[in-house]
């Protein structure tokens, strides 16, 4: 990082006065001799708001600072509600840099001479501009010289260079706040900055967000409730990407929406639906999902479907985080607070000598209050702040891998108390959820897993045959040296067992159902009979 660029950062951060946000007792002594060194940098906004302070030096700061912002207006376990909220407001619409500019920068990536090898037409006047890259609206010629309406999205020149160097300048702050802040440990400062880069650098990477849009729409092909736009590969390079255009009512227009007579207690529940089926079905969500990312297809008004744009941002989870996320969701629904507790010890997000006693009870005190009402009289952000002030009295850790998914959810509540405020958020997700742990815990759920291991399962079943003829003739000197073992009839049947369950499996899964009945029912008997030989 230039000291151009260190002084400027410092300069418009002690100019909004965020220095005084920070208790006295918190800073170190060489920070404050430091500041005091400073002394012509006045805070030149002390009557405003500490929380409107802190978004207005963000957006002067740049697109960095304004998407880490966003970031943490998410995050009310790091930062007081008031501020969160003011962070939520955070926009990344700037001035767009010239047309002529972008149309040089497709060129040079496509390599072409003149764009109108590719496109019939391009506006050079942006559709849409944002602090990372810009949208210009085209018609793209295809190989039988048909016209396709077209976006394409460009990335600023030069833009990698400063969030390289304002990403370095974070990292170093989150390692001294690492060092002197007394709750970094619960907090992870660096942990968080870290997937915060990741994040962004991902972002800057057009053919991600091209593969991110592919396998998004790959996942809700033939779906009524979402659409993604169809991403141009072949056309498509890291500093550019080209889209299909949809034509759609921006989710936030809802005075359109309720125009065109659209159904907006099925938008509203399907907005749930899109939301829980992409964090527990698919394990890769949108975590971008704010307004201006949203569209409603104008076509069919009674059965509306969604239109999902910018797929930068993605989330995933592990299959370990999903099956408690799922298990604490059912437990929050069924107000099964002890079990709630015992899943966060479980998980490892408290630590292991948590009283459970304790953490049901002040989680019960939290979230008691808020069943039985409409989200309209819900305010799910006042329950995260609550929630999160609770878990710190238990030491709970941030959990960097949940940052998109806690974002995401807050933007979904934000869209159901819009498009209807009567939606009854648990009464919808509730089945979705008992539906989605019965299949991961059920025959089904056991057939898929071993349906998954059969290449594995076909290269040692050749092996079976020697494998039981080298236990039979071992057995004599085993069961003479070593009586308390497993007799060799035992181990015989338990290996017919396993391998008749596989049969099983495979006969299910080509929908042979009275075979596999058969084959399982053999199976059962041969462990009963192993059980009873042992």
């Amino acid at each position: 990082m230039s000291t151009a660029r260190l002084y400027y950062i410092t300069k418009t951060l002690l100019s909004y006065g965020l220095d005084e946000l920070i208790p006295k007792q918190k800073i170190p002594w060489f920070a404050k001799i430091a500041r005091g060194s400073l002394f012509w940098l006045r805070n030149q906004h002390k009557n405003k708001p500490a929380g409107l302070r802190l978004r207005l030096a963000l957006q002067e700061l740049g697109p960095v600072w304004i998407k880490f912002g966003q970031m943490l207006s998410t995050r009310r376990d790091l930062l007081p509600h008031d501020i969160a909220l003011e962070l939520a407001f955070l926009q990344d619409q700037v001035e767009p840099f010239e047309g002529e500019l972008a149309q040089q920068i497709i060129e040079k990536a496509l390599e072409i001479s003149d764009i109108s090898q590719l496109f019939s037409e391009f506006s050079q006047t942006p559709l849409a501009s944002a602090s990372i890259a810009q949208v210009h609206t085209a018609k793209l010629l295809d190989a039988q010289n048909n016209e396709q309406d077209v976006v394409i999205k460009v990335i600023r020149p030069n833009i990698k260079t400063q969030i390289n160097a304002d990403l370095a300048l974070m990292e170093k702050l989150a390692k001294v706040l690492a060092n002197v802040h007394s709750e970094a440990k619960r907090l992870r400062p660096v942990e968080v900055v870290k997937e915060y880069k990741k994040t962004l650098l991902d972002e800057l990477d057009l053919m991600r967000e091209g593969a991110n849009g592919i396998q998004l729409k790959r996942n809700f092909e033939g779906s009524d409730s979402l659409y993604i736009p169809a991403v141009y590969s072949d056309y498509s390079r890291s500093n550019v990407l080209v889209m299909e255009r949809i034509y759609g009512i921006p989710v936030s227009d809802t005075e359109s929406l309720i125009a065109q007579n659209t159904n907006m207690k099925l938008l509203a529940e399907r907005g749930v639906e899109v939301f829980f089926t992409q964090v527990f079905r698919d394990s890769f969500f949108h975590a971008d999902m704010h307004p201006g990312n949203i569209f409603v297809s104008r076509e069919h008004p009674e059965n509306p479907q969604y239109i999902g744009i910018d797929c930068g941002i993605v989330g995933t989870l592990n299959k370990e985080d999903k099956r408690y996320l799922a298990e604490n969701f059912i437990a929050f629904f069924n107000r099964d607070y002890r079990q709630v507790a015992q899943l966060h010890v479980d998980s490892g997000w408290v630590p292991p000598d948590t009283s459970i006693e304790e953490f049901e009870f002040a989680i019960r005190t939290v979230c008691e209050p808020i069943f039985n009402k409409p989200l309209a009289e819900i305010s799910f952000g006042h329950v995260l702040v609550n929630l999160f002030n609770t878990a710190r009295r238990f030491n709970m850790q941030v959990q960097p891998q949940l940052v998109l998914l806690q974002k995401t959810l807050l933007y979904v509540e934000g869209l159901g108390r819009q498009l209807y405020p009567q939606l009854d958020l648990w009464k919808t997700a509730k089945p979705f959820l008992e539906e989605w742990v019965k299949q991961q815990v059920g025959p089904l759920s056991v057939m898929k897993q071993m349906y998954a291991n059969l290449p594995f399962w076909a290269e040692k079943m050749p092996e079976l045959p020697d494998l039981i003829y080298q236990n039979l003739k071992r057995s004599p000197q085993v069961k003479h040296s070593q009586p308390n073992k497993v007799s060799h009839k035992a181990l015989v049947l338990s290996l017919f067992g396993s391998a008749t369950l596989i049969v099983s499996a495979l006969c299910y899964l080509q929908h042979d159902y009275v075979a596999s009945g058969v084959v399982i029912a053999a199976s059962a008997i041969s462990f009963i009979a192993a059980w009873r030989n042992t």
